[in-house]
């Protein structure tokens, strides 16, 4: 399995960013894509969370209304748009697989990507 994140960047509080995560060598037909980010000094936390098998997703309270995943289930690529972007969203973003269910408690997921980061400043 490699999931593959890309996206990162310098963006301007109010600005957006979309991430990627690209996913391969996955077989199962039901499975989660998780979005985690962790700030330094700091636990790593879930984000957003999206079902492949029938789009069901979950947000984090501080990222609810702001942030949207997605998925493409041709490119096997699953996005996390990022808008209305605030400081305490910077980061390093990773993306993640379990399979089964939808959660975002990190120690259920397996498999992780390298991190993105994300930086929000003026």
């Amino acid at each position: 399995v490699q999931l593959q994140a890309s996206g990162g960047g310098l963006a301007q509080p109010g600005g957006s960013l979309r991430l990627s995560c690209a996913v391969s060598g996955f077989t199962l037909d039901y499975y989660v894509i998780g979005w985690f980010r962790q700030a330094p000094g700091k636990e790593r936390e879930g984000v957003s969370c999206i079902s492949i098998s029938d789009g069901s997703t979950y947000y984090a309270d501080s990222v609810k209304g702001r942030f949207t995943i997605s998925r493409d289930n041709a490119k096997n690529t699953v996005y996390l748009q990022m808008n209305s972007l605030k400081p305490e969203d910077t980061a390093v973003y990773y993306c993640a697989i379990k399979s089964g269910t939808l959660a975002i408690m990190t120690g259920l997921y397996g498999h992780w990507g390298q991190g993105t980061q994300v930086t929000v400043s003026s």
